[in-house]
């Protein structure tokens, strides 16, 4: 028997090896959740998932990867927030190591963590959480539009106790991808947490652009977008154009982008702008926001902000944008320069992330999860050692902390696990290309095949 708090028993053995905690644990006024994240849009989703459950004594912890956000970019994120206004603000969130995790975890004591952060970086903070003399309920989840479903967003967060979505038809989809895939995935509906209806002042003049970096990813596609901004901002030179981006230069977002929007932008007219600001504040003064497939849609048209979701290149899983068939928010380029901006149609958005808030049921879920821990009679859903041994694991933390990780076998693993890995993706894609359920099979919400793309390994240093 090992004691890890007054009152705290856990029987038999600890830590990857336990099965259950057992014995009764303390009950508290509040459930004290610990959220871990990385990157800009995590930590952004993260700080609003806390707020959504406004009963919890929450906190973040940063984790140091080359992905981590920038002071600034940190602001940003958990703008509005209860989180990002809590003084001091280092007692609310804190930047460590990954080494440094198990031990402010057992100092924190959550009794539920919420990891945020792209698949492997799940896997690879859930290990440390299972190895907890105490394990708290795991919660995971997506930052935003995910439609459609991916066979990585199951792979990688199968293990967690509860994965949140955030639509009705996300439900759906990814229930059918994980039955598909023979995984065991615990779904929770959420409402997306900063797509709440919220008042602004009088209707805005600005044009907003939401800048991603993987979408449009064909350099052609993105001057044409460059193009697009600067013959909107000409046609109405007494209104602005603004293109919203998400990091300066020297700064990582989650997708590595290959070519920047404003490196397109050398010669622009002065009233197409570039802001840094929260999405929220931006949008107080848009006439309307126009993007391909970013997730700011979703949080316009909370806000009242009418949209255009830019078909100009198709409309594909390739382009995230499947998500708006139906929508009534498609247009084109010439539907941008003359701001004809759209609302949806109400039967879409009640299946597309504005359902009924009474089906929102995932802190109900939480609870109910929280619940059998302190009976003890919640079973641990530990990720399985890696197949590959010590060398996989050590490949799997390098290709996650990046320069973060200075070990040597993580350097070996590294270089012989690249080649390895590019062409296991290289062969799946073949193999599945113009089947049903790929990427190129356009009929459903579900794609069991590898990306189409793939975010480096070894990124360039931000701003390079």
């Amino acid at each position: 028997m090992t004691m890890t708090a007054p009152g705290w028993t856990v029987g038999g053995p600890v830590g990857r090896d336990a099965a259950v905690v057992r014995g009764p644990l303390p009950s508290f006024a509040t459930t004290r959740v610990v959220a871990i994240a990385d990157a800009d849009s995590y930590v952004k989703w993260a700080g609003a998932m806390l707020d959504a459950a406004d009963v919890i004594d929450g906190r973040m912890l940063i984790v140091r990867t080359p992905l981590t956000v920038s002071p600034g970019q940190q602001r940003a994120a958990l703008a509005g927030t209860s989180i990002g206004r809590r003084e001091p603000a280092a007692r609310a969130v804190e930047r460590v190591t990954h080494g440094e995790l198990p031990t402010r975890l057992n100092a924190l004591r959550p009794e539920v963590v919420l990891i945020a952060g792209r698949g492997p970086f799940v896997r690879l903070v859930q290990r440390e959480v299972d190895g907890l003399p105490v394990r708290p309920v795991v919660v995971t989840g997506l930052p935003g539009i995910s439609i459609p479903a991916q066979r990585g967003a199951v792979q990688y967060r199968q293990h967690s106790d509860l994965m949140v979505v955030h639509s009705l038809r996300e439900r759906r989809a990814f229930a059918e991808l994980s039955a598909r895939l023979g995984a065991e995935l615990r779904l929770g509906l959420a409402t997306l947490p900063y797509a709440r209806a919220r008042a602004r002042g009088a209707a805005g003049t600005d044009l907003v652009f939401a800048a991603q970096a993987i979408v449009p990813r064909a350099l052609e596609h993105r001057r044409q977008v460059a193009d697009l901004l600067v013959e909107a901002a000409i046609a109405r030179p007494e209104r602005r154009v603004v293109l919203k981006l998400r990091s300066r230069a020297g700064e990582a977002e989650t997708h590595y982008e290959r070519m920047p929007l404003l490196d397109l932008l050398r010669d622009r007219p002065d009233n197409l702008v570039v802001s840094y600001e929260p999405m929220g504040t931006v949008l107080e003064s848009a006439e309307g926001l126009v993007t391909v497939g970013s997730t700011a849609a979703i949080e316009a048209i909370a806000m009242g902000v009418p949209v255009i979701a830019l078909d100009t290149f198709g409309v594909h899983k390739t382009l995230l944008n499947t998500v708006f068939r139906g929508s009534g928010l498609l247009g084109g380029t010439d539907d941008v320069i003359a701001r004809r901006f759209r609302q949806p149609h109400p039967l879409w958005a009640r299946d597309n992330y504005f359902h009924a808030a009474t089906d929102s049921t995932w802190w109900d879920q939480v609870e109910e999860l929280v619940e059998l821990r302190r009976r003890g009679r919640l079973p641990a859903r530990l990720v399985p050692p890696p197949r590959g041994g010590v060398l996989h694991r050590a490949f799997e933390r390098k290709s996650v902390l990046g320069h973060e990780d200075r070990s040597a076998s993580g350097v070996i693993a590294l270089a012989i696990g690249l080649p390895l890995a590019g062409g296991v993706l290289r062969a799946r894609r073949r193999l599945h290309r113009g089947r049903a359920l790929s990427w190129t099979d356009e009929t459903g919400d579900v794609t069991v095949t590898p990306a189409p793309y793939q975010d480096p390994l070894r990124r360039p240093a931000p701003g390079h």
